[in-house]
C-alpha cells in the first residue's frame, strides 16, 4: 500500500486487504432471521426455569439450549462489532452493534438461573441424573465446574446481596479509572526540538525511548509530580480494592485472597509462588542485562528514565505486509504441515484485515465465532513490530480455529491462562528464524534487544507487579493499612531488588503503583509471566525435538477449555506446577544475553 498524508476510505482498500465478514453472515437480513431465533430461544430457556433437578432428561435439554442459544448471540455479537470495528463512523453498524449488545444482555439474564439451580441439587441426586441420561455424559467436566464452586456458594439471599454489592464493590476501580483516564492532566514539556508539548499517558513511552535523556528525564519527572499529587487518593482506592478482594474471599471461605483468584484456574498458589521464588533465583541475570544497557549508552548513572530508550541503534527494517507473510510462513514451517495449511488458509481466504482506514478501529486483535473461522484485525505498518503482532495474532487464530474444529462448543474457549501461550509460540519461532538468517552484526544486536526487551518487561516487570500485588493483599490480611507511604516503601524495594547494583533507583519510581490499573485486576498480570514462560519451553521443545514436541503442541491446541490449563500444559509437555519451564525460558534470557554481550565486545 503506498503511504499517503490522509487515510484511505474503507471502500479505497482493495478486497485482497479486507477480511470476509461474508463468511459469517451473507447479509445483514440473514443477521436479523438469527436476531428473531435468539428471542424465541430466550423464551424456551426462561420456561425451563425451576425444573433442572426434575430428571436427567430435563437437565439435559437446558444445557443444550444454553449452548445453542450462547452460539447463536456470540455469532450476531461477534458479525456486528466486527463490522462496526471496520468503520466507527458507519450508524447502520453503531445500531447494529448496539442490538448485538442488548441481545447479549437479554441471553445472559436469562441463563442466569442454570447455575444456582444446579449447585442447589444435591451430589448424590446429581450423580443419579447423570447415571439416569447418557446424553449428559457430554456435560459431565461442565458439571464438575460449576459444582466445584459448591463449598464457597452461600445461600439464595446471601448470594442475591452479594450480587447487589458487587456495584459498590467495584466503585473503587471505577473511581481510579475516572481519576487516571479522565480528572489528571500533565504539564508541558519540551520535546527534542524545543518546542512546549504536552505530556499525556500515550506519550510517555514515545518520550522514555527518545535519545535526548534530557526529553526522557523531563517526562519522567513530570509524569511521577502528577501522580504524587493525587497519591493519597489513588493510595485510599486501591486499598479499597485490596479490601474489596479479601473481604469476598472471606465470605466465601477461601484460605487466602490469592487462592481465590487462582480457584476458578484450579490453580495452586504453588505456582505462582514458584513463579516468583524462580525469577528471584534469576535477577542476577537481570542485573546483567541492566549492565549491558548501561555500558551500551555509555552512562555513568543509569537511571529508571533510561530503562526504555533502545540501546542498540535503531536499524531500518521496511517490511511490507506480503514480505512479513512470506517470512512469518517460512519461519512456521517446524510446526509442520498440519498448522502450515490452515496458516495458509488464514493468509488467503480472507480472515485478515490488514490496513488502516479511516475510522478503523485501532490496534489488532484475533476473534471470530465458534461456528465459522477465526478473524484478524491489523493496522499494518510496515516495520518489525508489525510483524511480530501479525505472528502473534495469527497464533491466537490458529488456536482458536483448532479448539473450534477439534471441540464440541461447551469446551471450544481456552482459558486466559494459556490464552498468550500460542501467539508467544509464534513470536519466538519468528524471532529464532530471523536469527538464524540474519549476519549482519547491527541488525543481529537490534533483534537480539528488541527480544531480550520483550523478557525484561513481560517475564520480569510483570513477575514483580505480581509479587507487589501478592505483598499488599497479605498485609491487609493480616490487620494492616495501606497507605501512600507503605506501598511506596514496599515498591521501592521491589525495584531495588530487582534492577540490581547498576541501576539508580529513583524516588519517583516508588510512585509507579499509582498509575498501573492492572492492580485493580486482582491476581491477573502473573499470567503474563507464566504465559511467557510456558511459550517459550514449548518453543524450544519445538526446536530441538521437532516432531514429537509439535504432535504434542498441536494437541494442545485442539484441547479448548476441555481440562483444566495446567493438565492441558502437562500434556503439552510443560509442568507450571514446578519451576523448570521458567527456568527453561530464562536459560534462552541467558543465551541470547551472553550473544549481545559477544556481539557488543567484538564491535567495541
Amino acid at each position: 500500500m503506498n503511504k499517503s498524508k490522509t487515510l484511505p476510505k474503507r471502500s479505497e482498500i482493495p478486497d485482497q486487504y479486507k477480511w470476509k465478514l461474508e463468511d459469517i453472515y451473507a447479509d445483514d437480513a440473514e443477521w436479523e432471521k438469527d436476531a428473531a431465533k435468539v428471542k424465541e430461544l430466550i423464551e424456551q430457556v426462561k420456561q425451563k426455569q425451576g425444573t433442572l433437578s426434575q430428571s436427567g432428561k430435563h437437565l439435559l435439554e437446558v444445557l443444550k439450549l444454553q449452548d445453542e442459544l450462547s452460539m447463536l448471540v456470540e455469532r450476531l455479537y461477534v458479525y456486528a462489532r466486527m463490522r462496526r470495528d471496520e468503520d466507527n463512523t458507519n450508524s447502520t453498524y453503531q445500531a447494529l452493534s448496539d442490538r448485538a449488545t442488548s441481545l447479549s444482555i437479554q441471553v445472559n439474564s436469562a441463563l442466569a438461573y442454570i447455575q444456582p439451580e444446579i449447585l442447589a441439587i444435591p451430589d448424590e441426586q446429581l450423580r443419579q441424573l447423570l447415571q439416569s441420561e447418557p446424553g449428559l455424559d457430554h456435560y459431565r467436566f461442565l458439571l464438575e465446574e460449576i459444582t466445584r464452586y459448591k463449598p464457597h456458594t452461600l445461600s439464595a439471599r446471601e448470594e442475591e446481596i452479594l450480587a447487589q454489592a458487587s456495584e459498590v464493590a467495584n466503585a473503587p476501580a471505577t473511581i481510579f479509572g475516572m481519576l487516571n483516564n479522565a480528572d489528571i492532566t500533565f504539564p508541558m514539556i519540551t520535546d527534542e526540538q524545543g518546542e512546549e508539548v504536552e505530556l499525556t499517558k500515550g506519550r510517555y513511552i514515545q518520550f522514555m525511548e527518545s535519545k535526548d535523556r534530557r526529553v526522557r528525564k523531563e517526562a519522567f519527572e513530570a509524569l511521577y509530580a502528577t501522580y504524587g499529587k493525587h497519591k493519597n487518593t489513588i493510595a485510599a482506592t486501591l486499598a479499597a480494592v485490596v479490601k474489596r478482594d479479601v473481604f469476598f474471599a472471606r465470605v466465601r471461605q477461601y484460605p487466602s485472597a490469592l487462592e481465590a483468584a487462582l480457584f476458578g484456574d484450579k490453580i495452586d498458589k504453588s505456582v505462582y509462588e514458584n513463579l516468583i521464588a524462580t525469577i528471584r533465583e534469576h535477577l542476577p541475570l537481570l542485573h546483567r542485562y541492566i549492565g549491558l544497557r548501561k555500558k551500551l549508552l555509555k552512562l555513568d548513572e543509569l537511571h529508571m528514565y533510561d530503562l526504555y530508550v533502545p540501546i542498540v541503534q535503531e536499524v531500518e527494517m521496511r517490511i511490507p505486509y506480503e514480505q512479513a507473510v512470506a517470512t512469518i510462513r517460512e519461519a512456521l514451517r517446524p510446526l509442520g504441515d498440519e498448522y502450515g495449511q490452515v496458516l495458509e488458509e488464514g493468509f488467503t481466504a480472507g480472515w485478515i484485515d490488514v490496513y488502516e482506514n479511516q475510522g478503523k478501529t485501532s490496534g489488532a486483535y484475533s476473534w471470530g465465532a465458534y461456528t465459522t473461522h477465526p478473524y484478524v484485525l491489523m493496522n499494518y505498518q510496515e516495520d518489525l513490530n508489525n510483524m511480530f503482532t501479525l505472528a502473534h495474532e495469527m497464533g491466537h487464530a490458529l488456536h482458536s480455529y483448532f479448539s473450534d474444529r477439534h471441540q464440541p462448543y461447551t469446551y471450544a474457549q481456552y482459558r486466559i491462562f494459556v490464552a498468550e501461550v500460542a501467539s508467544t509460540v509464534n513470536e519466538s519461532l519468528l524471532m529464532h528464524h530471523l536469527l538464524e538468517t540474519t549476519s549482519d552484526r547491527q541488525v543481529r544486536m537490534y533483534l537480539l534487544n528488541y527480544y531480550l526487551e520483550r523478557f525484561r518487561t513481560t517475564l520480569y516487570r510483570q513477575t514483580m507487579f505480581a509479587e507487589f500485588e501478592k505483598l499488599i493483599h497479605e498485609r491487609v490480611e493480616a490487620g494492616e493499612a495501606l497507605t501512600a507511604e507503605s506501598l511506596s516503601t514496599a515498591y521501592r524495594q521491589l525495584n531495588v531488588d530487582y534492577h540490581g547494583p547498576e541501576m539508580v533507583v529513583d524516588s519517583e519510581i516508588d510512585l509507579e503503583w499509582a498509575r498501573i490499573p492492572h492492580f485493580y485486576s486482582n491476581f491477573y498480570v502473573y499470567k503474563y509471566a507464566t504465559g511467557f514462560s510456558a511459550a517459550t519451553s514449548l518453543y524450544k521443545q519445538i526446536i530441538e525435538e521437532g516432531e514429537p514436541a509439535v504432535t504434542r503442541y498441536l494437541d494442545f491446541l485442539k484441547s479448548g477449555g476441555s481440562d483444566y490449563p495446567i493438565n492441558l500444559l502437562k500434556r503439552a509437555g510443560v509442568d507450571m506446577t514446578s519451576p523448570e519451564p521458567i527456568r527453561a525460558a530464562l536459560t534462552v534470557f541467558a543465551e541470547l544475553l551472553s550473544e549481545l554481550e559477544s556481539l557488543t565486545e567484538s564491535g567495541a
